[in-house]
């Protein structure tokens, strides 16, 4: 097969191991916001008007917005870690306005009220920034937009249009040598700090009355009279209403367990860039980055002249499990080092400061789905697929419509009202999986010519990307 640009100019290993030496394997976002506050763990049975499981930007922001909609409404967040301590601090702090994973995916699945979404994603993205302002969160945003870069020749194509940036215009931008061209999306994605945001938002939450519970993962999920009943290891809360943001985790639901599936992603952060290494590669505009393959590369700046780097590899492992020992894993690391020196060869000498792996909650459509159950007193939303920043404010509103009981714009809306198709069940999940990991790996190195298998899933409207 025809090799990358990553492999004709990988560099030494020696490169690699120095870069890697002294890492941390833990969140950078988490590590940097210093000391946090703490929240204590559910004790005994108490009762809210609504019980919110999981305690990431999901869950909090159905929180923070169910106040704002109801502030005498009672509102109790269960997390069975720390708050922030899963998906939410370990991404890549891309706060994209899409709320159907892009709009190739958003025109395919749902062409006649794309131009809706569309303007519902840019909404939220603006109300997104008026509440950080509203609020005083400092979360280092920055809509500076994102760059998609063309790494082989093949890829081109697919950028020229109006916004087309040529190999010297994107250089100019980022001075890559693997840059053959680019297109700036300027409007429509701010660059955020995830651990600033979870804790900024959890401080609004608490000052707007919500009981925030950490270590309290729920064990159970039970209708109780006209409410339900969530149980953990040390209390429950019963309540008439309940959303359940779990992202990757088994859902409390049974029937949607199949709906996602845990993929690990794979993440580096670089010390601080000093005045003349930020200088050898410009990045002026500060922009979001990502590449065009398959299994693809996303980067970005963050306040203090780190570079973050991560993806290409998305692994899934047997039986779906999300488990802390896969956090790290150092091939990934070693690959992704090794590619940051192919996309920066300037930059050699350059030390990592953190390496980090979380599990990214895919559905078979690449964005999230809405459910109802038991007769609408719970709501469940999953499946954000790595684009979760901003949609997950979205979906806050979009879950608490449904369990409220409105009818809205949202809740019209097919790609609200529709469910995905699940994946199949081990042991045929892992071996198809690995096929289309393998079909993606074999598209990258022919110029993007996709085989039987991917032209199958795609018209199917099936997919497991990277």
């Amino acid at each position: 097969m025809k090799p990358t640009v990553f492999e004709r100019l990988a560099p030494p290993d020696s490169v690699i191991k120095a870069s890697l030496e002294g890492s941390v394997n833990r969140p950078f976002w988490l590590d940097d916001v210093g000391e946090r506050p703490s929240y204590p763990t559910l004790q005994g049975d108490e009762q809210a008007d609504l019980v919110i499981v999981g305690g990431g930007f999901l869950g909090l922001w159905t929180a923070i917005l169910a106040k704002e909609r109801e502030p005498q409404r009672s509102v109790i967040l269960l997390e069975g870690h720390s708050l922030g301590w899963s998906a939410s601090g370990r991404n890549g702090g891309f706060c994209d306005h899409s709320i159907t994973h892009g709009e190739e995916n958003g025109r395919t699945r749902w062409p006649e009220e794309f131009d809706q979404l569309e303007a519902l994603g840019h909404q939220n993205l603006d109300e997104f920034e008026a509440t950080l302002k509203r609020y005083g969160i400092d979360c280092d945003f920055e809509r500076t937009g994102v760059l998609t870069v063309a790494v082989e020749p093949y890829q081109d194509e697919a950028l020229r249009g109006p916004d087309y940036l040529s190999a010297a215009r994107i250089r100019a931008e980022v001075d890559s040598p693997t840059f053959l061209s680019g297109h700036w999306r300027r409007n429509t994605t701010a660059m955020v700090h995830p651990g600033k945001l979870v804790v900024g938002l959890a401080r609004v939450a608490g000052q707007l009355g919500v009981r925030l519970f950490e270590s309290s993962p729920a064990k159970g999920l039970q209708e109780v009279g006209k409410g339900m009943r969530v149980s953990t290891a040390e209390g429950s809360v019963t309540a008439g209403r309940v959303v359940l943001a779990t992202n990757a985790f088994p859902s409390l639901l049974m029937r949607y367990r199949l709906h996602t599936i845990p993929v690990y992603d794979y993440v580096l952060m670089s010390e601080p860039l000093s005045p003349a290494q930020l200088a050898s590669i410009g990045w002026k505009n500060r922009q979001g980055i990502g590449d065009m393959a398959n299994q693809f590369h996303y980067y970005r700046i963050t306040r203090s002249n780190r570079i973050l780097f991560g993806g290409y590899d998305a692994v899934y492992y047997f039986c779906g499990t999300v488990d802390p020992k896969y956090d790290n894993r150092p091939a990934s690391f070693e690959k992704l080092a090794s590619h940051f020196f192919t996309t920066f060869p300037q930059l050699q000498g350059l030390r990592f400061t953190h390496r980090w792996g979380g599990a990214i909650d895919t559905s078979t459509r690449f964005c999230a789905f809405y459910t109802l159950a038991f007769g609408g007193k719970v709501a469940y939303a999953a499946g954000f697929t790595g684009l979760g920043v901003g949609a997950t404010r979205f979906a806050a509103n979009v879950l608490l419509d449904k369990v409220e009981g409105r009818d809205t714009e949202r809740t019209r809306l097919r790609m609200v009202r529709e469910v995905p198709l699940p994946f199949p069940p081990e042991p045929i999940a892992y071996p198809t999986i690995q096929a289309v990991r393998w079909s993606l790996n074999r598209a990258d190195h022919r110029d993007g010519k996709r085989n039987l298998l991917l032209r199958t899933l795609d018209a199917l409207g099936l997919g497991f990307d990277s």
